[in-house]
């Protein structure tokens, strides 16, 4: 036999020759690892015409078999010779290139310290803050262990009002404060931030612009959306001639503050004892589950008569207007949190996600 069907003739020198060349040819023009490699599978894998010749090489005469193995083991050594040449120099080239790209700049000053953050309740209260500062309104705090009068009854809150009782209102022990039985402290956890603006004009007079945000505390337990401590922001003006429409005016300024240009907010008939007319705010939510629509925001009102003549001012010359949102329930809404667990459990992991200003991480 002199040679293989279809393929490489192992005594064929020209053709071996040829394919030596061609061989080499295609390293030469290799300029990756990759392409080197294909070309390796090209001329030496296991379908290469010049191994399938060298398998064939039992199938000749003996007397021939000397020859086809001296003219492709020399072939294989030539091309193998090329392989090994080119693989060296290609893979200096990419290892240069992989010091250039991953260069590491050894002087410049690292970061060890894991980076801190800031609970967004505290930045949003902050921000919450700076908005009615820049409008000119003043920023008040109070005593979170709170007398009745100035929880309740400066409030226009009835002797009997629902929100007195126990399950609803935790109440100081009269005995911790020097009294003789326990009702004798009448002193509260206070339950609303309200109190700071009876104080506040006690202490300030009139006109009065201001917002007080502060924790406040309530007989609930901890779920979803509900928790026994909570804080709120409370905003309180009285001057001469003020009406509803100055207080839509804040409340829709606010709420593009808060949530972007295309909020707003809209008023629905209600009642608490401090205000009178009353209204529930709703705030337009575009984020709302299911698709836009009206969202449960706060509460708000011109100031009742009674709470201004319990702080000694004239409801024929002064009108006001308050309003209330929860401080919590304005960050879930703004950044889509839904459970009050990871508000108050205290993983730094959540933290982390607002930065330290309440814009996101690294900032």
């Amino acid at each position: 036999m002199t040679g293989t069907a279809g393929g490489l003739n192992p005594l064929d020198e020209q053709a071996i020759e040829e394919l030596v060349t061609q061989a080499t040819s295609a390293i030469a023009h290799t300029e990756t690892l990759d392409e080197l490699k294909a070309v390796r599978l090209e001329f030496m894998g296991d379908s290469a015409a010049l191994v399938q010749a060298n398998r064939g090489i039992g199938q000749l005469e003996p007397k021939d078999r000397g020859v086809a193995g001296r003219l492709l083991g020399g072939a294989r050594s030539r091309i193998t010779q090329a392989l090994d040449e080119r693989q060296e120099l290609l893979q200096e080239r990419h290892d240069a290139q992989v010091l250039v790209s991953e260069a590491v700049d050894v002087t410049i000053p690292t970061a060890r310290e894991r980076q801190g953050a800031r609970h967004p309740l505290e930045t949003i209260m902050e921000e919450i803050s700076d908005f009615f500062v820049g409008m000119g309104w003043q920023i008040a705090e109070g005593p979170e262990i709170e007398h009745e009068w100035f929880n309740f009854d400066s409030l226009n809150f009835d002797i009997d009002h629902p929100a007195r009782q126990m399950q609803d209102t935790l109440y100081i022990d009269g005995r911790s404060v020097g009294g003789e039985n326990e009702e004798d402290g009448h002193l509260v956890m206070r339950t609303h931030t309200s109190p700071v603006q009876s104080r506040s004009i006690l202490s300030r007079g009139v006109p009065l612009y201001m917002a007080c945000p502060g924790k406040v505390f309530r007989s609930d337990a901890l779920d979803a959306t509900h928790t026994p401590v909570f804080h709120q922001v409370e905003g309180l003006a009285i001057d001469r001639g003020l009406t509803m429409a100055h207080l839509k005016g804040v409340l829709d300024h606010f709420a593009r503050h808060m949530f972007g240009p295309d909020a707003k907010t809209r008023l629905r008939p209600s009642f608490f004892p401090f205000t009178e007319p009353s209204a529930e705010m709703d705030l337009w939510f575009p984020q709302k589950k299911g698709g836009a629509g009206w969202i449960e925001w706060g509460g708000c009102g011109m100031v009742n008569p009674n709470v201004l003549r319990a702080t000694g001012i004239d409801p024929e010359v002064y009108t006001g207007i308050a309003f209330g949102v929860g401080v919590e329930r304005t960050l879930m809404l703004r950044d889509g949190i839904a459970d009050m667990h990871d508000i108050v459990e205290g993983d730094e992991r959540f933290s982390e996600q607002f930065g330290v200003n309440g814009l996101g991480r690294g900032n």
